[in-house]
């Protein structure tokens, strides 16, 4: 298993994460099967809880249970550590996912019938994560998010802007906002991790095609390298920076629970975030007015696309002994009634063939982009988890310093390019 003896020190620490996840085992009664279910996200809680007393009620030989911790990662690490893999787990489609699935802890369900359910577009954004072996599917699709820019359509009325096309619309419209008096973006710039949505979503336009690929491909050989952020990164740079000057006064200081709810309350025209921050949004205000588009990044409309993650993965423990009440369990989550539900719930996109059309209207104007593939992964998801990308990217935004914030990516990426896993590496 890779990387492993390097995970002992920090599952020492996660030794109380470890005894909440083993304390909820309880022997199976006869001849009933239990599955040990992983589940990381802790607002969905009660969510899986009712879909696994439905899936119990049809399937009366099986126990599901759920195991959730306040840190997924570790606590999964302890697991693997402890050789414990759980049958069923849910992850996000991350780069710690991706490092997981080419150690190949996941079992392949390439040739599962609901693996042909999934938009091959966002299975591509999975995969692109890490597989154990390029024939193989570790992980499949339950919800995706979609990053983009949310705005207050009434604003934008009142204004008499339209939902821009282009980088050049974009730009317009902030400075109509701007020269109205109207903050055109809320910024939240004390969280670190809240300057990466516009990051992330400038990379995927603008950096060029099979950037990651050919970086990984170049081992720890910077000078020869054919790709690096310092070369390939300027524009994206440039431009992260402009969106940032549009900040409103003391945004160092504003944290993502305030910028909720400000622009909840109609305090900016638009706020660089995605489906992910609609429901903090209405919480904050139930009659919040919001819309969304795509990051028109360029000065091509054609050329746009939606930034998308794979916010819940179903993956099975390649080692289970249960596979096939695992399966059936699997079966279950991403059938067309428990995707179609769980999506409106949690404001998340269905990313199956069957499942029903987005209909939240602050999501619609990101959701054509699914049917017609057009959607691209995480940038940052490309990276290992011990590249602290949303610090580096806060500094930048804060000091504009691009040539320090470029030549701090390369040497965090080629100073691990060797200890970066290959597929397969067990």
């Amino acid at each position: 298993m890779i990387q492993l003896k390097q995970w002992r020190a920090r599952a020492l620490s996660a030794a109380l994460a470890a005894a909440l996840l083993t304390s909820c085992a309880a022997p199976p009664a006869g001849n009933e099967v239990t599955l040990s279910f992983f589940q990381f996200k802790p607002e969905a809680v009660q969510e899986f809880s009712g879909l696994i007393a439905e899936f119990e009620a049809v399937n009366p030989g099986i126990r599901v249970l759920q195991n959730n911790v306040p840190d997924p990662d570790t606590a999964i690490r302890t697991l693997l550590v402890k050789n414990k893999t759980p049958d069923v787990l849910t992850l996000n489609g991350n780069a710690s996912f991706g490092l997981l699935a080419r150690a190949c802890v996941f079992a392949d369900l390439s040739q599962e019938p609901a693996a042909q359910e999934v938009l091959p577009a966002v299975q591509d954004i999975l995969d692109a994560n890490g597989r154990c072996r390029d024939s193989e599917i570790n992980g499949l699709p339950m919800a995706n998010n979609a990053s983009g820019i949310l705005y207050n359509p009434e604003i934008f009325a009142k204004y008499g802007v339209s939902v821009p096309q282009t980088w050049e619309e974009l730009i317009a419209a902030a400075e109509t906002f701007k020269a109205n008096g109207v903050a055109p973006f809320y910024m939240t710039l004390k969280d670190a991790w809240t300057t990466s949505p516009a990051l992330v979503n400038l990379a995927a336009q603008l950096q060029p095609e099979g950037f990651f690929d050919r970086l990984r491909a170049a081992g720890t050989d910077r000078n020869n390298s054919p790709v690096s952020f310092s070369k390939d990164y300027q524009e994206v740079a440039d431009k992260l920076l402009q969106l940032f000057t549009y900040a409103q006064p003391g945004a160092a200081g504003v944290d993502y629970a305030s910028g909720n709810k400000a622009f909840a309350d109609g305090k900016s025209a638009m706020y660089l975030n995605g489906s992910f921050a609609v429901p903090a949004i209405r919480a904050a205000n139930p009659d919040a007015k919001i819309a969304s588009f795509p990051y028109p990044v360029t000065d091509n409309p054609a050329n746009t696309t939606v930034v998308s993650g794979v916010d819940v993965t179903l993956a099975m423990g390649r080692e289970t002994p249960h596979r096939a009440e695992a399966q059936k369990f699997i079966d279950f989550l991403l059938s067309k009634e428990v995707i179609d539900r769980y999506a409106k719930n949690q404001s998340a996109f269905a990313p199956t063939r069957s499942a029903a059309p987005q209909q939240d209207p602050a999501l619609q104007g990101m959701a054509s982009y699914f049917t017609s593939g057009k959607l691209d992964g995480y940038m940052d998801h490309q990276l290992p988890p011990s590249i602290p990308l949303v610090n580096i990217t806060q500094q930048f935004v804060l000091d504009g310093d691009k040539a320090r914030f470029l030549n701090t990516l390369d040497n965090e990426w080629f100073k691990i390019a060797a200890r970066m896993p290959k597929r397969g590496d067990r």
